[in-house]
């Protein structure tokens, strides 16, 4: 028998992944990429006898290598909060689906764990922007504020590592990761006793954030604001999670970060009004390499003739 962990390279794929293999320990072969490396079952060969664990990546996208899974006898367990579009059905299947704009990969791992590891779940939630949410959980579980703060911290930089155009982009390999955080019950613990990590990561992280609050918007109306960052490594490290900060610090408005490829196309960052979490999956489905979830979404590569056609359905979805 041969087990194989699916997940995606941020907060949400990480602490996913942490949870589950802290309840269950298996010595699984890892599969795992940069965030938008999402069709990660081409990657992946088993068949009866073996358990796949497939966690935060879009089941729409993985739709054909999965079936051929299936088909082949592999058990396979798939939790994902994206568009699944038509979801797959098979007895070998057991699939955790929820698209809910309030809900991440990780907080359905948590409510299938009955809440065991539950601090790893609210730093996914953190990292993935939900951060009402995550701040209702902390509550809920007499987090002090400054503890809450830590774990909103590393869930951001869990995030902020997994985005890159390549491997090389980031800090570290998502596995390294997933590996380095998983010998710990707790997140606090972690950033306690790993604090070389935590310490790269937020050093890095607020140099690209620095470099990216000094570019200035190429369109900014009511409804939405957009810039394009340029072609260089922190530039796609830091994209994603400068469309959170911006989406926090103006809810009403929705946002748009192209960055610059060495083709002359753009890596896109979506994200919906903070405060109308939805469409952005919509958004980016039109376009061929688009794909995300309700409140936030993404495009591998958009021509520069298509960014007047992505700004007039941003403006039309959310006007």
């Amino acid at each position: 028998m041969t087990y194989i962990d699916v997940f995606n390279g941020d907060a949400d794929g990480i602490c996913s992944l942490v949870q589950l293999r802290l309840a269950a320990p298996k010595n699984a072969q890892l599969v795992t990429g940069i965030k938008r490396d999402i069709n990660l079952l081409k990657h992946v060969e088993a068949g009866v006898g073996d358990e796949v664990t497939v966690l935060d990546i879009s089941m729409q996208k993985n739709h054909e290598d999965l079936e051929k899974l299936l088909l082949n006898g592999a058990e396979i367990f798939y939790a994902d909060h994206h568009n699944p579009g038509e979801q797959a059905a098979h007895p070998n299947l057991s699939a955790y689906i929820d698209v809910s704009p309030t809900v991440c990969t990780a907080l359905i791992v948590d409510k299938y764990l009955n809440g065991q590891y539950h601090l790893w779940a609210i730093t996914a939630a953190y990292g993935d922007n939900l951060t009402s949410v995550a701040d209702g959980l902390s509550s809920k579980y007499g987090l002090s504020s400054k503890q809450s703060k830590v774990l909103q911290e590393l869930g951001i930089y869990l995030n902020y590592n997994g985005y890159g155009a390549n491997l090389d982009d980031l800090f570290y390999h998502p596995a390294a990761l997933y590996q380095a955080c998983v010998q710990f019950s707790s997140p606090l613990e972690f950033i306690e006793q790993d604090n070389r990590v935590f310490d790269t990561l937020q050093a890095g992280y607020r140099t690209d954030i620095l470099a990216a609050q000094s570019e200035k918007t190429f369109h900014e109306t009511t409804t939405l604001s957009a810039l394009i960052l340029p072609n260089e490594t922190w530039a796609r490290r830091v994209s994603g999670v400068y469309s959170n900060q911006l989406s926090n610090e103006n809810p009403d408005r929705a946002h748009l970060i192209l960055t610059q490829k060495q083709d002359g196309d753009y890596l896109v960052s979506i994200r919906a009004p903070l405060n109308k979490l939805a469409g952005a999956d919509e958004v980016a489905a039109q376009f061929k390499t688009g794909g995300g979830r309700k409140g936030a979404a993404g495009i591998n590569a958009l021509s520069e003739k298509d960014i007047p056609v992505l700004i007039d359905l941003m403006e039309t979805r959310y006007s």
